[in-house]
């Protein structure tokens, strides 16, 4: 039965990155002569320390024979944590260089379509151009950000997410570990296509729209309870029955210019959009819910110099964007 193996004494003072190297270099070629030779060291330095290693975990790593050497099971298992730790510091090297030079490395954002389709291409436009050597990673997230807010952050695969704000955060618990900044207030309107009968009217009573075929959100999100549902509540009314659930900003867009639906689009998306699709704000006295757009990111992590570039960029172009920066912190 192998004994048990005490790291601080054993392992942690012994064991050296070059070790692993050697036995990983003697694995790949299957000989100790062939390994010395890419290595460019005598056969009895690399016999050495494949004994020191089998010595220091008390297990045979190699089988010999007349036709070489191959890995035992407990070689296997040192050869393939190995891989993964020359992996991770490979890596580390990677992110010592990014962060030692903001003009180059990887950037990788996660967004929502409606700040995708209106403040996301001039912050990516100004940011390319201010630093062609980054490489920019987006994803849609709009569904996962409909259910919480930073989707991604927490496992590190985003630097960062654009998404609306709702304030203050829904359950603080589970948002206490996340940075909100606020990069521009936006607001909902009611929008229907400009070839209904909705449209030719001057004023309309958000009561009288119940009935219609509504285009909302998913019940149960975070962005349908905290945002649709208190705008109606609002007004004593309750929600209306959604006749198309979904989260798509595009299919919305083009279901309402050509069928019957209502629905709420934020402010900003029909000021850059509405010339693309034959839509209209109706004029509807709607209960005043801010919808800010923001910038979230992971407290506690030290942010590479790339993203802090974006996100100094993503500020400069809100600031334009809206007017002025709002800069607001939650």
């Amino acid at each position: 039965m192998l004994h048990k193996i005490d790291w601080e004494s054993q392992i942690g003072r012994r064991l050296k990155l070059r070790d692993l190297h050697v036995f990983a270099t003697v694995v790949q070629r299957g000989s100790m002569a062939k390994a010395a030779h890419q290595l460019g060291v005598s056969q009895p330095a690399v016999s050495e320390v494949i004994a020191d290693l089998e010595h220091v975990l008390g297990v045979p790593l190699l089988d010999r024979s007349t036709r070489g050497v191959e890995s035992t099971i407990y070689g296997d298992a040192l050869l393939k944590r190995s891989v993964a730790a020359f992996h991770e510091l490979k890596q580390s090297v990677r992110d010592i260089e990014f962060l030692s030079n903001p003009t180059v490395g990887e950037l990788r954002v996660g967004c929502t379509e409606s700040l995708s389709t209106t403040i996301l291409p001039p912050i990516l436009s100004r940011y390319s151009r201010q630093y062609p050597g980054v490489a920019v990673y987006l994803d849609d997230v709009t569904a996962p950000a409909t259910e919480a807010l930073g989707p991604g952050l927490r496992d590190r695969k985003y630097d960062c997410v654009l998404q609306r704000i709702v304030t203050p955060l829904p359950d603080k618990r589970s948002t206490e570990d996340l940075k909100a900044e606020v990069l521009f207030d936006d607001e909902l309107v009611v929008v229907a296509g400009s070839h209904t009968r909705w449209a030719r009217r001057r004023n309309i009573d958000l009561a009288e729209l119940i009935s219609e075929p509504w285009i909302l959100p998913p019940a149960g999100a975070w962005y349908h309870d905290s945002v649709v549902a208190k705008i109606f509540h609002a007004r004593g009314l309750g929600v209306p029955k959604a006749s198309l659930v979904t989260h798509s900003v595009a299919l919305r867009a083009r279901a309402l210019s050509e069928g019957p639906y209502i629905t709420a689009f934020a402010r900003s998306v029909m000021r850059l959009n509405a010339g693309l699709y034959p839509l209209k704000i109706l004029p509807v006295e709607f209960p005043t819910q801010p919808l800010p757009a923001g910038i979230l990111t992971l407290k506690n992590r030290t942010l590479s110099p790339v993203v802090e570039s974006f996100l100094a960029i993503a500020r400069a172009v809100a600031s334009s964007f809206s007017g002025h920066a709002s800069g607001r912190r939650r």
